[in-house]
Formats: structure tokens, C-alpha cells, sequence
């Protein structure tokens, strides 16, 4: 069923028409939307409809010949467009989405990556997002409706950004009520520094901002992701509005989509790989024990016939250890509490811990908090996350932080070190399956850690900065404790 009747007009500007096709069948995939979709190869041409407002929403390539799509959102800010404009790319290039998004684009897509699910979720965000500015800026009489019932984040600040208004869904996404908010400002609330220093020469140069990817501290210690925009109001000096977006559980979706499409094209591989791999095995073992009864060993041939038996034998375990790290866990669950858990978790690696003469730091909630569990497989996926930690901070100067809080719904599991850190290009595949920075690991700890926890329905968020540490917040579903 479609969202709207409207037929929405749509023009993809690229010059190469093979690629125009690929995006417009992922297009023609989309049922929500009736869409229109037009091809415009032509720089001049494309910012001619743009000035005509001849269309509802631009995908614009980056590569246009002479031209690109910076001086397309160039051209679109000079004219005043308000149409959504969306920048695609064939590599994914942070700078190139940081400058994009400063100029006024919608939304930063890499063509390798698109999907009909991808470009419906954009194209509903971009058109939701330009119908609130729209309404924000040319309808005075409306706005205290929207102000009040946007389902994102609105507020009204001073120069500096200090909260003098909000509405109540800004209230409910920080933590703090309105009069707390008022003795804040919103450089208060961004928990990274050079998000805030981007921030404020953006203000300071441009006096505003749009569609800036930021994380959020909470009043409960809770970061989410957002996408802030601020502009100036129209009839008063030095007075701000601003629109928070929260993007936290769109952006975990995006991260558990592609680690569980990771984790399934791995098990396909190692499924083929064992099944290959075991048949020429079984018939060297065959041939090991008709040798062994043959009668015609001596000393030798009897030392290699055993060298070949304990090489097979360690084949054939790793095999099954792949195998076992690759297939979906299943396991009984009882009710247990994290405490519990965690506590064997600990004693378990105290030896280690206290070797490198780490400092614990340990904080759990007053009450149990209760979830069902496999009680043995939890605590491996716990003490694999605890030794990791350990074995990245220096002996002697190094801080591990565990700490069980609770929520109506969910129970937070985080451990926290102040170890040397994940650089950032290895951070989304740290729970890929053989993949390590250990001289002598296999990479199948945190993959069957993941695996553990999938299984137990957690979400897992890692964070980490380099010589600063890394933290991993786990969330578990909550069970009565009646």
C-alpha cells in the first residue's frame, strides 16, 4: 500500500547511463512511493530543473564530467533549493560526505552499497525532513504545532547554543527537563571533541548548519547518534532554532544488518571449506590405519604414521572449531542474573588480571537484574571480552571498568579499559570471524563472543579511541523477577 497518491518526481543527474538504470530498477522496487523517475546527464541542464523546481527530490553523482556534485549543492544553495538533494558516490569518502553535508545535502549514498530498502528509507527521511524546514520556515502560524508534536527533537537557543526552548520530544531524547536544559548548551551535550569544534566554526563562520551526524551524551550517560540542524529565526537577532534527528537504532540496525550478512556469508565458506577439505582427511586416516595393520612398519615408519595420525587429529578439530564458531548457537536458556554471570566471568580471569596488576572498578545495579541464559556459554562471552581488555592495557597502569545498570525494559551490560584502543578502519570488523591483531590468534574469539550474543537477543555497541580504550555496551531484554 502506498504512503501517498502524490506521484513524487524524481531525477537522478549522472553521466553515465549504465549507472542511471542500476539506481532507477532499485527504484522501481520501492512500493510505498509512486515515483517518476527522469535522467538528466547534463550539469547545465540538471541545475535548470533545479532552478524550475521541476522536480521533488536529486540524486546527484559526484562525478559529472568537469563538473561534480559539490558544484551542484553549490548552485542549489546560491538559488535557495529546497528540494532534498542526495549525493552519490562510487567509493565511500569521508570527506567528501563531511563537505557534502555542510553544503546542504540530504543524504551521502555509495552506489556499491544501494539497495531498494536504502534509497526508501532516504527518500521518506529526505522528504519528511524538507516538509518540517518547509513548514519551520514559511508557515509562522503552524509552528507552535509543530513545535510541540514533531516526533524529532526542536528547540530554540541563543547564539551560543544555550537551551531558552524546546519541545517535549527534546526533553525525552537528553534526559533533562526544561529548566535543567537552560543552564546548558548544546556543545555541553556533544561527547566528541571534534564534532564540537565543527560545530562551532560552523556557527561562528556560517552562523548556521544542516544534517550534521553528531553523538549525543544523554543525562544518564547514554550516547546516540543524531543529525543536528540549526538556522537562524527570522524575526528576532541572535536566536536559533535548531532540529535534533536521533538515527541511534537506524544506525545499530545498519551495523547488526551487515555483521549478520557477514557472519552468513562466513558460515557458507567454512561450511564449504570443511566439507572439502574433510574428504581427502578421511581418506588419509583410512590409509594411516591400513598401514598401521599392515605389518610391515618398523621404527620409523611407525614415527611418521603417528606424526600423520596427531596432524590429522588437529585438522579435524580445527575444522570442527570453525564449524562450531559458524553455525548459529542453540542453545537452553534458564533465568539468571547478570551479576551472577558476570562475577564467574571475573573470578575466572582474576589470575590473569591480577598478573598485570590491573585496577578493577566494579558498579552493579542494587537489584538482580534478571534475563534468560545459557549460564556457561554467557560467561565464555564475557571473560573473552574481559581478556581482550586486559591483554590491551599496559601491566601496572591499567583501569578495567564493569558495570551493570538497569532500565524498565533492558539491562546494560559495559566494559570499559583504558587500553591502547581499535583504530577506526579495524573497528567494524572486529567481530569478523579470522580476523585478529594477534601475532598468534585466529581471530574466533569475539566471533563466537558475537555469536553468544546473538543468541541471547543483546545488542552490542563498541566504541573505542586510540591510547584512550575501548568500551563495549551490551543490552539484554529484561525478565520479571516474580
Amino acid at each position: 500500500m502506498a504512503i501517498t497518491d502524490d506521484v513524487i518526481k524524481v531525477l537522478i543527474i549522472d553521466d553515465d547511463e549504465d549507472d542511471f538504470f542500476i539506481t532507477s530498477d532499485y527504484m522501481k522496487g520501492i512500493e510505498e512511493y509512486k515515483l517518476k523517475i527522469d535522467w538528466a546527464y547534463k550539469f547545465n541542464e540538471a541545475v535548470e530543473l533545479l532552478r524550475k523546481k521541476a522536480y521533488d527530490v536529486y540524486f546527484v553523482d559526484y562525478r559529472l564530467g568537469a563538473k561534480t556534485g559539490l558544484d551542484f549543492l553549490r548552485d542549489a544553495m546560491e538559488t535557495g533549493a529546497e528540494e532534498p538533494i542526495i549525493l552519490l558516490t562510487g567509493k565511500g569518502n569521508k570527506t567528501i560526505d563531511v563537505e557534502a553535508m555542510q553544503m546542504g545535502a540530504t543524504d551521502y549514498l555509495v552506489k556499491t552499497e544501494l539497495t531498494t530498502e536504502k534509497l526508501e528509507r532516504c527518500i521518506r527521511y529526505s522528504l519528511e525532513r524538507t516538509t518540517y524546514l518547509k513548514a519551520l520556515r514559511a508557515n509562522e502560524v503552524k509552528y507552535r504545532s509543530i513545535f510541540e508534536l514533531s516526533k524529532d527533537a526542536v528547540f530554540i537557543s541563543d547564539k551560543d547554543l544555550f537551551f531558552k526552548d524546546c519541545n517535549p520530544a527534546t526533553a525525552i531524547l537528553l534526559g533533562y527537563s526544561k529548566e535543567e536544559l537552560r543552564s546548558l548548551s548544546m556543545y555541553d551535550l556533544i561527547s566528541d571533541d571534534n564534532d564540537r569544534v565543527l560545530l562551532q566554526f560552523r556557527m561562528e563562520n556560517e552562523g548556521q548548519l544542516a544534517d550534521l551526524e553528531v553523538e549525543i551524551q544523554t543525562k544518564e550517560g547514554e550516547k546516540k547518534s543524531c543529525i543536528l540542524s540549526v538556522t537562524a529565526t527570522v524575526d528576532k537577532e541572535s536566536t536559533y532554532q535548531g532540529l535534533i534527528h536521533d538515527i541511534t537504532n537506524l544506525r545499530r540496525a545498519e551495523k547488526a544488518n551487515l555483521m549478520v550478512e557477514k557472519l552468513g556469508a562466513t558460515g557458507r565458506l567454512v561450511r564449504t571449506l570443511a566439507h572439502e577439505v574433510r574428504n581427502p582427511l578421511n581418506n588419509i586416516n583410512m590409509s594411516v590405519e591400513q598401514l598401521a595393520h599392515s605389518g610391515t612398519e618398523n621404527e620409523e615408519n611407525t614415527l611418521f604414521l603417528d606424526i600423520i595420525q596427531r596432524n590429522s587429529k588437529r585438522i579435524g578439530d580445527i575444522i570442527t572449531e570453525l564449524l562450531d564458531t559458524a553455525r548459529p548457537t542453540e542453545l537452553t536458556f534458564d533465568k539468571h542474573s547478570l551479576q551472577s554471570i558476570m562475577d564467574e566471568a571475573i573470578a575466572e580471569a582474576l589470575d590473569r588480571i591480577t598478573l598485570q596488576r590491573i585496577n578493577m572498578q566494579i558498579r552493579y545495579a542494587n537489584s538482580p537484574c534478571y534475563i534468560m541464559a545459557n549460564k556457561e556459554k554467557l560467561r565464555i562471552a564475557f571473560l573473552n571480552i574481559i581478556i581482550n581488555a586486559v591483554e590491551a592495557m599496559e601491566p601496572g597502569n591499567g583501569i578495567l571498568a564493569i558495570s551493570i545498570d538497569t532500565s524498565k525494559n533492558l539491562h546494560t551490560v559495559v566494559i570499559r579499559d583504558n587500553g591502547c584502543g581499535i583504530p577506526e578502519e579495524n573497528l567494524s570488523r572486529l567481530f569478523e570471524p579470522y580476523f585478529t591483531s594477534k601475532r598468534n590468534g585466529m581471530g574466533l574469539g569475539l566471533a563466537a563472543t558475537l555469536n553468544i550474543l546473538q543468541s541471547h537477543r543483546a545488542n552490542i555497541d563498541v566504541s573505542s579511541a586510540l591510547k584512550q580504550g575501548t568500551t563495549f555496551t551490551i543490552s539484554f531484554p529484561a525478565v520479571s523477577d516474580h
